[in-house]
């Protein structure tokens, strides 16, 4: 919660920091706010509910939020995940209803370096270059800075090959 906290800060501040600068032109400004408000006919009811948050202070809006997600159930979504969540927001529901399948098996793999052995460095950081399309130094940087995920969502059979390489080459390979 303090990231967006932070952003709409900094959002509030910007916004008054060109009012200011747009002291002038205000007037105009105004004036347009109260013909589109005028325009959009709302229930009195709903008018003063909006009318009484944007009283409120940035802390207050926080605890405002955090109290309708609680007592409407609302779950926390990430950061851009808002046009993706209505969607499979239903099959989530539906999924949650069935028991779960007696343990899938897994299809797709991480493949993490944690270890390598000294001499064979050289061989290890060229097949990293190799794999990853890094270039040499950045390959270097890799392999010096073990344990480092090397490929994530890897298919069972092309893990398994990779292992099988950074094995023959003196590195220790881990598939999770």
């Amino acid at each position: 919660m303090s990231i967006p906290c932070r952003f709409a800060a900094r959002s509030c501040a910007r916004t008054l920091r060109t009012r200011a600068a747009m002291r002038p032109s205000m007037a105009f400004a105004q004036r347009r706010h109260e013909s589109t408000e005028a325009a959009v006919s709302t229930s009195p009811k709903i008018a003063t509910i909006v009318d009484q948050i944007s009283q409120l202070t940035l802390l207050e809006t926080a605890d405002l939020v955090a109290s309708l997600k609680s007592r409407l159930n609302i779950p926390d979504l990430p950061v851009g995940g808002f046009a993706a969540a209505p969607a499979a927001a239903p099959a989530a529901v539906e999924e949650a209803d069935e028991p779960a399948p007696a343990a899938q098996e897994k299809s797709l793999f991480s493949i993490k370096l944690t270890a390598f052995d000294a001499g064979s460095k050289p061989k290890v950081i060229k097949e990293v270059k190799n794999l990853l399309g890094l270039s040499l130094v950045d390959s270097k940087k890799f392999v010096e800075s073990v344990p480092k995920m090397m490929k994530e969502s890897v298919p069972k059979d092309e893990a398994e090959k990779i292992m099988a390489a950074m094995k023959e080459l003196g590195a220790t390979v881990v598939m999770e």
